[in-house]
Parts: C-alpha cells; structure tokens; sequence
C-alpha cells in the first residue's frame, strides 16, 4: 500500500475541503460562472453506435466560451488586485484571463503560440491585453523574460493548484446530474481541467468510476509521461491548438496519475469529422473541445455499453474561418 510519504506534494494538497472551497469561489465569482447545462445524448440528434447513457456536458456555452473562467475565476481570486500578470495560451485560457485582467483592473499579457487561430490573438487583445506570438517552443523562454525583465507575475495556464481547484467544480456539477457515473470522458492537454475534474470525482466518493483523458495523436505529452513515469514534453503539432501545450503539467501529471484510469488517442481526422458531427447536430464545439467526442465516435472507451457515460464537451471558441477547413 502507498504510504502518504510517497505521495506527491501536490497530490496532497488537493483534499476534497479544499475543491469544496474553491467550487464556491467559481460559483459566486464576479466573472459570471455559470453552470452549464448536461442533456442526455438521447435528446440530441447525434448517432449513437454503442447502447449506453451518454450524458453531454455543454462547456461550450461557459462564460468566455470554455471551461477555463473556472480555473481563471479562483486563480485570480487568490492573487493580488491589480498585479501585472503574463501567460501562455494557445487561446482559451487566454481569453478568460484577459476577461478576467479587464474585470480586475490589472495588467495582463498572453504569449501565443504562432500556430494559434489569429482570430483568438483578436479576441484577447479586444479585452485589453497584450498579445506577443512565438515558436512553441520559445513560450517558456518568453514568459521568463517577462517576469525577469518586466516584474510580471506567471500564471500558469494548467500547471497551478489554485487553476485545477476551479476546474473540479465542473466535476461536482457532473455529479449533481449523475451522481454515480460509470466513465467520464474528458479532453487532455496540459491536464489542468483533467486533473481537476477526476479529484473532484474521486474524492467525492466515486470510486468505481473509470475516468479517461484524450489527447491528439501529434500532441500526447499525457499519454507519454503515463508510459514514461514523469511528466515529459514534445514537439506537439495538432488541428486541435488548445490540447497542444509543449509539455504536461507536473502536478496535472501526479494528480492524473492517481485519478485517471488511461489516455487514450484520437486523430487529427477523427477531431475533424468530430466537430462537423457535432456542428451538424446545432452543436458549436471546437477541435479541442471536440476530442472526448471524438473518442467515444471512435469506439477508443472500453466497456461502455450498458453503462452511465458523461463526455465533456469543453469549448466552443471557433470562427467562421476555421469552420470552413471541416467537412460537411
């Protein structure tokens, strides 16, 4: 048995107080949270090949358009008014970070990847933030010039304690609808919302339930860092840009490590016909948030039939000129 001297710190540190208290401050946060609602797959349009009860949880119709205001509401929550802050985002969490910069009054600046959508560069700049583009592989060596020459203060975009602890609120939501769910679907990039959706569950006391993490084929740090035993990075390169990070989370690692039962893998083509399945039913969902989808199309979840299925549908930020690069 694991002694809790093996345990990671930050594993730890996430004790169901502490997520119960955080899932409180998204809640009645200023930035207008709201809890977005769950449907049965039954009551859509979309095919369905395998018999089981997939319910669809809509974070496409989050505030700022994804899951991120959650993690965003309870890190800025935490830190300083007013501080002059910098991240990296491939768009999503730097959209509710600008939102969140504009509400507070503070300074914020997001260094993007240069193959992120320039729509989502607008989009963050119109809330008031600087925006600087970069090879991947620069992000980091930006942000720490940033904090070194500039006094800015990081915010991590999913490797952070306080970030994760927001994103488990959408996990005790899930359990409000369905209280014992067999298998939770959930998108992995950095493995911040991941990480933070599968403690809440655990902790909460299901157990028995089977949570998987899905990642792109050309970006699958998770997937890698499970098969190496640490977190690892890579040369990621995916149509979905917010599941692209250039490595995983080191705390969103331990804490998936403990939580999650596998990664499985989805291809760029199957995340594109996941996106036109999904837009065809009235569903506007981007690439990244179209991945657990996609995994469930794909048959890569074992042993859902018959079984109580939650597929997390984690973002809807996609332009009119994006749309036109998927099939009808």
């Amino acid at each position: 048995m694991e002694s809790m001297v093996d345990v990671p710190l930050s594993v730890k540190a996430i004790t169901l107080d502490l997520l119960r208290d955080a899932r409180e401050t998204v809640r009645t946060s200023p930035l207008g949270v709201i809890n977005t609602p769950m449907i049965p797959w039954c009551q859509t349009t979309l095919p369905l090949n395998i018999p089981c009860n997939i319910h669809i949880k809509l974070e496409n119709m989050q505030r700022t358009g994804s899951f991120k205001i959650r993690g965003v509401a309870n890190q800025f929550a935490r830190r300083p008014k007013g501080a002059h802050f910098v991240t990296m985002s491939a768009g999503n969490y730097g959209k509710s970070f600008a939102y969140a910069s504009k509400h507070y009054g503070s300074k914020g600046k997001v260094v993007m990847p240069e193959t992120a959508p320039v729509s989502r560069s607008t989009l963050i700049q119109n809330f008031g933030c600087e925006v600087e583009r970069v090879p991947t592989t620069c992000l980091m060596n930006v942000v720490n010039r940033c904090v070194q020459e500039e006094n800015m203060t990081f915010l991590h975009s999913y490797d952070d304690l306080d970030l994760i602890a927001g994103h488990a609120s959408l996990g005790f939501e899930v359990l409000e609808v369905m209280p014992q769910p067999d298998v939770v679907v959930v998108c992995c990039g950095g493995g911040g919302l991941l990480a933070g959706v599968a403690a809440a569950i655990k902790l909460a006391g299901c157990e028995k339930t089977r949570i998987y993490g899905v990642e792109p084929e050309g970006a699958c740090t998770m997937y890698k860092s499970f098969i190496e035993k640490k977190p690892i990075g890579m040369d990621t390169k995916s149509i979905a840009s917010g599941l692209a990070p250039p490595f995983a989370g080191t705390q969103p690692y331990e804490l998936c490590q403990r939580y999650v039962e596998e990664i499985v893998l989805v291809s760029d083509e199957e995340i594109k016909a996941a996106v036109s399945t999904l837009y065809r039913a009235g569903l506007l969902v981007e690439p990244s948030g179209s991945a657990a989808f996609a995994a469930i199309a794909n048959d890569r979840i074992p042993d859902i039939a018959g079984r109580n299925v939650v597929v997390i549908l984690s973002g809807g930020n996609i332009g009119k000129d994006e749309l036109t690069n998927f099939p009808d």
